[in-house]
């Protein structure tokens, strides 16, 4: 009984730390979608440019998560976790001297290594946990990931108070000490590595499996387009509806802290219907608000028998704010049932196939706002981010819906054979 209670205690403990060096992380990545609008004024830059920056930490935040879900298996989640961290210490720091556009997105370049910390932290923490219970961790872990409101909250209140440069200061001394907080509370256990006769090719042969990239395509939606819409969020109400950088971040922050606080409902969701069911409903919810979404402010004339009659259609920052309410709960549900996927048919392999599955998600980050950006310079029209997202829900919904069938009626066949 002792022993239970001390491996209970040592896993929430590990949960707990883990998840508080996540959240510090997710702020740090995102850091740009903030800081950048003072930036992209200073230097004059386009909305490509501007994309380009932001997207910047994302890139090698994602290239990254590959290697990291394969060391963690092999060395441990806590070492590689904890020495990541600190290599982002200074980089972050020298941010605030950067004066060039190239020094900004070299330097964005490294302080990315944070976005990695989630292929680190998603196999550490699911092991310390029975299976039945791994969509809740993994959930409450993800959940870091509203680092991204946190950041919109902290970022605009240092700006208004001693301008962006002291942003990248700040945020070096949190990844300082969210770091050595990590190393004290969290715990080894040598149990849960892949032993070390296993290589590195015998680890990735699960990419031959068709499913690894179905999660893939999923992910890059609903942690993609989680990504990519909170990094523009801010600088979409500034312009669209002309607000200040402070409300525009709270406002958007209505989108990123459901969307990352939430996960954990999405793995007990998980847990308790399946990750099929979630999945499909949450690709249902994003379909209908991206269209909603999508819909530019228009205005029209048409002639009646008693004259010209005017129309102004377009979204009220309630409304609009509201749907991206709606989308951040459903993004955050299915964050956690792809992972759900992960941990039920990939059991012993899940460092290296949520590193696989991470990078496919942040690859999305990493391309959407920079598509954003080009899409506003080509068409004009700010909403043309909706409907970009709005496509690539439609093209999981086919997928998803021959996919599973497919499957269903293999295993019906199946069935028949056996009896």
């Amino acid at each position: 009984m002792t022993t239970q209670v001390n491996s209970s205690g040592k896993a929430n403990s590990v949960l707990g730390a883990s998840t508080l060096a996540f959240t510090i992380c997710f702020t740090i990545w995102m850091m740009f979608g903030v800081i950048g609008i003072p930036i992209k004024k200073t230097l004059g830059l386009n909305e490509t440019q501007f994309g380009l920056l932001t997207a910047m930490p994302v890139l090698t935040g994602s290239l990254i998560r590959v290697p990291l879900g394969i060391w963690t298996d092999r060395f441990g989640g806590r070492i590689v976790l904890f020495l990541l961290m600190i290599s982002t210490v200074i980089p972050i720091f020298l941010i605030s001297y950067a004066t060039a556009y190239w020094h900004f997105l070299v330097l964005g370049l490294f302080v990315g290594l944070a976005g990695g910390s989630f292929s680190v932290g998603t196999p550490y923490v699911a092991r310390w946990f029975k299976k039945d219970r791994q969509g809740l961790a993994m959930g409450i872990f993800g959940a870091g990931n509203s680092g991204a409101a946190v950041n919109k909250f902290i970022a605009p209140a240092i700006i208004a108070s001693a301008g962006w440069v002291m942003v990248p200061k700040v945020y070096a001394v949190l990844m300082l000490a969210a770091a050595l907080i990590f190393w004290v509370f969290s715990s080894t256990d040598p149990s849960h590595n892949v032993k070390s006769s296993v290589s590195f090719t015998a680890q990735l042969k699960m990419l031959k499996d068709p499913k690894v990239w179905r999660y893939c395509q999923y992910y890059s939606v609903v942690f993609g387009g989680y990504v990519g819409l909170s990094l523009w969020m801010v600088k979409y109400y500034v312009t669209e509806y002309n607000f200040d950088m402070k409300d525009a971040a709270l406002l958007a922050a209505c989108f990123s802290l459901p969307g990352g606080v939430l996960r954990a409902f999405g793995g007990w969701l998980s847990d308790k219907y399946g990750a099929y069911k979630v999945t499909w409903w949450v690709m249902w919810v994003c379909w209908i608000a991206f269209f909603m979404l999508s819909y530019p402010q228009t205005e029209f004339t048409i002639k009646t028998v008693t004259g010209p009659q005017a129309f102004h259609i377009a979204l009220t920052p309630l409304v609009f704010t509201s749907l991206l309410f709606v989308v951040g709960i459903a993004m955050a549900v299915g964050k956690a049932s792809v992972f759900k996927f992960i941990s039920d048919e990939y059991t012993h392999n899940i460092g290296a196939v949520s590193g696989v599955v991470g990078l496919a998600g942040g690859l999305g980050g990493f391309v959407l706002p920079i598509m954003f950006g080009a899409m506003v310079d080509l068409t004009g029209v700010r909403s043309s981010c909706f409907m970009l997202l709005y496509g690539t829900v439609c093209v999981s919904l086919v997928w998803m819906h021959f996919q599973f069938r497919r499957e269903m009626m293999q295993s019906a066949q199946l069935a028949l054979a056996t009896n």
